[in-house]
Formats: C-alpha cells, structure tokens, sequence
C-alpha cells in the first residue's frame, strides 16, 4: 500500500467514526465519494477539517452557526453541498 493509499484509508476511517453519528453520516459518505480524488492540498484542508470537534463541525454543516473564516473554503462548501444533495435525493425538504 503507498502512502497515499494509506492515508486515504485513514482520514475516510476518521470521517467514519468521529463518535458523533450526525457527523458520520455525513463526513464519511463525502469521503468515499470524493477523498480519492483530493490534491495534496486538499486532504491537508480536509484532514484539518476533521480535528474540528464534532459538535461545531456539524453546527457550520448544516447552517446552525456560522462557519469561521479559517474554515470557510472550498473543501467545507463541498461537505455542505453534498449533504444538502444527499437530503434533496431523500426528498426531506428542509435539508435536516
């Protein structure tokens, strides 16, 4: 396995199983989908992204609180992004 397999394996682990299951369900579909196919650059902004605590990571996901500027940046737009797709695809109207 490269190192950059390996490192793929980690953070789609991390994304998985952060212990907070609202944030598992989504950080770990977005990282299947979308970690292998990351720049360098954007795993570093991701893997930061995951030492965020569960609690306000989910609060800047779905919009209860404001998403600090060192946080808000592309990778975090996408994660949001694709959880409002994921709820549009469910047909849960209010995305939440």
């Amino acid at each position: 396995m490269s190192t950059n397999d390996a490192r793929l394996k980690k953070l789609k682990f991390r994304a998985w199983r952060r212990g907070f299951r609202e944030a598992d369900l989504i950080l770990g579909p977005f990282a299947d989908q979308h970690v292998a196919s990351f720049s360098e650059e954007e795993l570093d902004t991701f893997e930061h992204l995951l030492e965020v605590p569960d609690q306000d990571l989910y609060a800047w996901i779905i919009g209860r609180e404001p998403t600090p500027p060192e946080h808000d940046h592309e990778i975090m737009n996408r994660i949001k992004q694709f959880r409002w797709d994921a709820h549009e695809a469910r047909g849960d109207n209010n995305g939440g």
